[in-house]
């Protein structure tokens, strides 16, 4: 019997839902404590997922979900930067 690939499932932490590691997006906080959104998916650090999608991404910065999950206090300037960086250039 041939083997299937076991597809990686990510929990998104806006809304919740189970998908596909591949249809989400990864915000990264590195060593140094920078945090950003990261298309490549490698960038090294600790991850968190959220779908690709435009409510989930407002819902990011009206809830501060970041703050929750990365277990500290994250600026309004850093989502701003996510918004922008995803409104802008993640939109391809």
């Amino acid at each position: 019997m041939p083997k299937t690939k076991k597809i990686p499932l990510r929990m998104c932490i806006s809304c919740r839902e189970l998908k596909e590691k591949r249809d989400m997006l990864r915000v990264v906080k590195s060593g140094d404590g920078k945090i950003f959104l990261d298309f490549s998916s490698k960038a090294s650090g600790r991850g968190a997922y959220i779908c690709n999608s435009p409510e989930c991404i407002k819902k990011l910065k009206k809830q501060r979900l970041l703050n929750k999950v990365f277990s500290c206090a994250v600026g309004d300037e850093v989502y701003t930067d996510i918004e922008e960086e995803y409104f802008g250039k993640g939109q391809s």
